[in-house]
């Protein structure tokens, strides 16, 4: 209990490691994942209203802490998300990294003279995706890391890992709240140095 306080009161701060195993309890205590998965409900065409999660702020804040914990260590310059429900949780994680926060948009911004851009087609459904980043935002050898809110397919986040590598950066790695399913894995190549953290991981309903 002294050691903890001592923690917590500032007047001494824990390794790595030791930081990242009491995160590991006070997250069973806390619950994050229980908070999630108790919002999750999906419709009979295997969609789910996510607003109770992303607009949540004790989630969002939970979320942001539990990803300081699982980069720690780790080089983050920035953080990469796409618009919109990703936005929430990537502010908050840049925010709790100390870091800038870029957000890949589906539209060309008026007064941005040039952009980087990946276009993605979604699965089953024959419709394209463009994502736009201004240039300059991603910047050679940043060491990028990849926020959203979940993953299901995997096609946004390698749209995302395409215009980090067209940037010429690196991709430090991916948190999210929500993965559903693993057939994703197949479409995120990710490299063996990145790691991929995900709070909650439903099945495919």
């Amino acid at each position: 209990v002294t050691v903890l306080s001592r923690y917590a009161k500032g007047h001494v701060l824990p390794n790595i490691s030791r930081a990242k195993q009491l995160w590991k309890v006070l997250m069973k205590l806390v619950g994050l994942e229980r908070e999630i998965r108790v919002r999750i409900k999906f419709d009979d065409d295997g969609y789910f209203d996510n607003t109770k999660i992303v607009g949540d702020l004790n989630i969002l804040k939970q979320a942001a802490n539990r990803a300081l914990a699982d980069f720690a260590g780790k080089r983050v310059t920035r953080v990469l998300t796409a618009a919109v429900d990703g936005v929430p949780l990537a502010t908050m994680v840049a925010n709790s990294l100390g870091v800038d926060l870029v957000i890949a948009k589906r539209s060309k911004e008026v007064g941005v003279k040039a952009f980087l851009e990946e276009t993605y087609a979604l699965r089953d459904s024959g419709v394209t995706v463009t994502l736009y980043v201004p240039k300059g935002t991603i910047r050679r050898r940043d060491s990028v890391l990849v926020v959203d809110d979940m993953i299901k397919t995997g096609e946004t986040q390698a749209a995302l890992f395409n215009l980090i590598h067209q940037a010429k950066a690196d991709i430090s790695g991916v948190f999210s709240l929500i993965a559903v399913g693993d057939k994703w894995k197949k479409k995120l190549e990710t490299p063996e140095e990145c790691p991929v953290e995900v709070v909650t991981y439903v099945k495919v309903p």
